[in-house]
């Protein structure tokens, strides 16, 4: 395990800012907002703060706080942030990220969750902190070979955790860190102690029965699935059968990674999401290269990615589950289904507000909620 530090050559920035100022827009039809697409106006002056506004080296500084490393695991270079808490008795806690993420996800979040007694909480509470690049993600690379599926992330997880010298710990992600958490607790229970999610796709099996007195919320997030199905999983299907193809674009435009990019923080969050923190991660996909080894995760397997999620495939997920369901995500599990699939799902809470990156957009409310969880499987 190697220290690693984030130094991005000045010569890397130049050349974005020089792209994005070359940038070749598109025309628009009138009046069509965000109904086809990420609007030309909005990425336009997106696009040129980046280019003239944003602070990268502000934002590597900030990383740069967090110890990181590098290892290889199974032939992969994995990254990861380790950050042991002050308190003795901590509990290692493992936090996923997904796409299009990263894990600066959590960069807000750590301290809080590390040292509880320096903001205001119990310091019975602290976790020591492993936050990995999933495979093919920024400093996770290069992508070496094919078959990086939830599986198999899952088990490198296992091993990177057995490597730092943790033989129990806790997992919590959402997006693809749900599943891949989920699959970690089904095939490591004696090594997971629970696993909170703010992701979880829930499905009906089938059968009749399992709509039978549903109630109308519930019959609304169906309507979610099929909306999501029919409306808003373009970006999944691409990438879940021409990644290669769609990775010369994302590759050579900062642009339309921008837009690919842009419009999932805005459609999956209540309200949108800090520019600047959507400009790191926009800009980490960027100086990495990463964009086309990112997507390669959905041709793994998408279908194995919804059947991991719902604690359908492989073993059963046996160990605590708990479920933070923050209502502009653009999955709202049903929690019949879900406790039909998962044996043990032990708290569950319903926000009024927040989205799909629940540590970006609601960070103490999922805080307390990963706090209050694991309080019960310490």
């Amino acid at each position: 395990m190697r220290p690693f530090t984030i130094s991005v050559p000045q010569s890397d920035l130049d050349d974005l800012r020089a792209r994005l100022a070359a940038t070749r827009w598109p025309d628009e039809l009138p009046g069509v907002g965000w109904t086809r697409g990420v609007p030309l106006a909005y990425l336009r002056e997106l696009a040129e703060y980046w280019r003239d506004g944003f602070d990268w080296r502000a934002a590597e500084q900030r990383l740069n706080r967090l110890p990181q490393f590098r290892t290889e695991i199974d032939d992969q270079p994995i990254h990861f942030v380790h950050l042991p808490s002050p308190e003795p008795d901590a509990m290692p806690l493992l936090l996923t990220h997904g796409w299009p993420g990263a894990f600066t996800e959590f960069a807000g979040v750590a301290e809080r969750l590390r040292d509880p007694r320096s903001h205001g909480g119990d310091p019975a509470d602290a976790f020591h902190l492993v936050i990995p690049s999933l495979p093919g993600y920024g400093f996770s690379t290069p992508l070496r070979r094919p078959g990086w599926d939830v599986p198999r992330i899952a088990a490198a997880w296992s091993e990177l955790m057995t490597r730092l010298g943790y033989r129990r710990y806790g997992a919590q992600g959402g997006d693809a860190g749900s599943p891949i958490s989920l699959a970690l607790g089904a095939m490591r229970p004696e090594q997971v102690t629970g696993v909170h999610v703010n992701m979880l796709m829930t499905f009906p099996t089938g059968d009749p029965a399992d709509l039978a007195g549903l109630e109308p919320a519930d019959l609304d997030r169906l309507g979610l699935l099929a909306r999501f199905d029919e409306h808003l999983s373009g970006y999944m299907k691409i990438m879940a059968t021409r990644p290669q193809t769609l990775g010369y674009a994302l590759n050579d435009s900062p642009a339309g990674l921008l837009a690919w990019i842009a419009e999932k923080f805005e459609e999956w969050s209540d309200g949108g999401v800090d520019r600047d923190e959507l400009l790191t991660v926009a800009s980490l996909y960027w100086l990495t290269g990463t964009a086309t080894s990112a997507a390669q995760f959905y041709f793994e397997g998408a279908e194995g990615v919804r059947a991991a999620a719902s604690g359908v495939a492989g073993p059963p997920v046996t160990v605590p589950v708990g479920v933070a369901v923050f209502p502009k995500d653009l999955f709202l599990p049903i929690r019949r289904f879900a406790e039909r699939d998962l044996k043990a799902v032990t708290r569950w809470t319903e926000f009024d507000d927040g989205g799909h990156f629940a540590a970006l957009e609601r960070p103490q409310a999922l805080v307390d909620d990963v706090r209050a969880f694991f309080r019960t499987v310490r």
